[in-house]
């Protein structure tokens, strides 16, 4: 048995299940282990170096499946926030920061009178390892019918626009790299062939998790104020139109990994789609079409994501990242508004006989 999890006693998380615009998320909100830190990227360290039995407890068979999501709560490091939150996903990926899954704590918490629901507008904030994350709920008859959240700064620098990145069997490809919230290679599906339908999915994960490794490998980046390498996500994006009503309208589907890609075994040349719009990914695009002088302040982009669901993304201030470094970049606030629903509450259980306390993989659709 793994060593974190082998033990005479049966261990009980309490969960709340839910999604957003679609993506799934595993709200965690009790029978956790003391996780110490004095702030939330501290303790985000903790879970990964310690904790990550847990992560694939909820995320691998057979309690959950590629796409889904864990979301820790835990007391806050700070007094201006509700609750702190670590997030997990599959691949040993623990994000600075989500914003589906961000929703979805959101939803939990104020549904569950975790947090007290004000009706019509709650507003509180999360401590999480990319800083404090600022949320508005709109409410009504106790529920949260659209969640606002203020992202930490999103930044795209100039020298990690159109970068020319070589992918095998694909050639040379113009990828533009921003961090949302994660580190996210952008890319235009059009001009690798793409169609951003859900019947391409096979060949949108081929191709997106084979883009992302290469620009990761050749292209490399990282957060000027804490250590979050990339990039680790990637996002196919079709173009941005603005409507009648003065707002950007895109599609774009995010690939995120679930195993290791090997370039000598074209089997785990695949990955997994976000089935939502993707909050941090919606931020980091929006940071790009900022650094290309295509989105000002004020601007809303209105973002559609695989399903066709969307979340609204906004552009609400400017701000310098990593201030007094060597590699500070101009970056900017964005907000991003979406909606949850919570799916089940249940108790997740492992038995101390459990031939998997970590559970497994299996290449059918892994």
């Amino acid at each position: 048995l793994h060593r974190r999890l082998s033990s005479t006693a049966t261990r009980r998380l309490q969960v709340i299940d839910c999604h957003a615009a679609g993506e799934p998320a595993r709200v965690v909100v009790g029978g956790l282990p003391h996780i110490p830190g004095a702030t939330m990227l501290e303790k985000r360290t903790h879970m990964m170096e310690h904790h990550d039995d847990l992560r694939k407890l909820l995320l691998h068979e057979p309690r959950g499946y590629p796409c889904q999501n864990a979301d820790f709560v835990l007391p806050p490091t700070r007094d201006d926030a509700a609750f702190g939150l670590v997030i997990a996903e599959q691949a040993n990926i623990w994000p600075a920061m989500s914003g589906h899954n961000t929703i979805c704590v959101a939803t939990a918490l104020l549904e569950t009178g975790m947090v007290p629901m004000t009706e019509p507008t709650s507003e509180f904030a999360l401590d999480t390892p990319a800083g404090l994350v600022k949320i508005r709920a709109e409410c009504a008859n106790g529920r949260a019918t659209s969640i606002t959240l203020e992202n930490a700064p999103a930044y795209c620098r100039a020298r990690d626009l159109d970068v020319a990145v070589d992918v095998p069997e694909l050639g040379r490809v113009a990828v533009d790299v921003a961090y949302g919230g994660m580190q996210y290679a952008i890319v235009d599906a059009a001009s690798v062939g793409l169609r951003l339908e859900p019947a391409h999915g096979r060949e949108i994960c081929r191709l997106g998790e084979m883009i992302k490794v290469a620009t990761r490998e050749q292209h490399p980046v990282d957060h000027p104020e804490f250590s979050y390498p990339g990039p680790d996500n990637l996002v196919f994006r079709g173009p941005a139109t603005r409507g009648a009503d003065g707002r950007l309208r895109a599609r774009n589907a995010v690939v995120m990994s679930n195993g290791i890609l090997e370039w000598d075994r074209p089997e785990t040349w695949t990955g997994m789609i976000d089935r939502s719009p993707c909050g941090t990914g919606t931020c980091a695009v929006m940071a790009a079409l900022h650094a290309r002088g295509e989105m000002a302040v004020g601007d809303e982009l209105v973002h559609e994501g695989i399903l066709g669901t969307t979340f609204v993304g906004k552009l609400v201030g400017e701000a310098e990242v990593g201030a007094g470094g060597d590699d500070a970049v101009r970056g900017v606030v964005p907000t991003v508004t979406g909606r949850a629903w919570i799916t089940q509450h249940c108790t997740v259980v492992l038995d101390p006989t459990d031939p998997f306390p970590v559970g497994y993989t299996v290449g059918d659709i892994w």
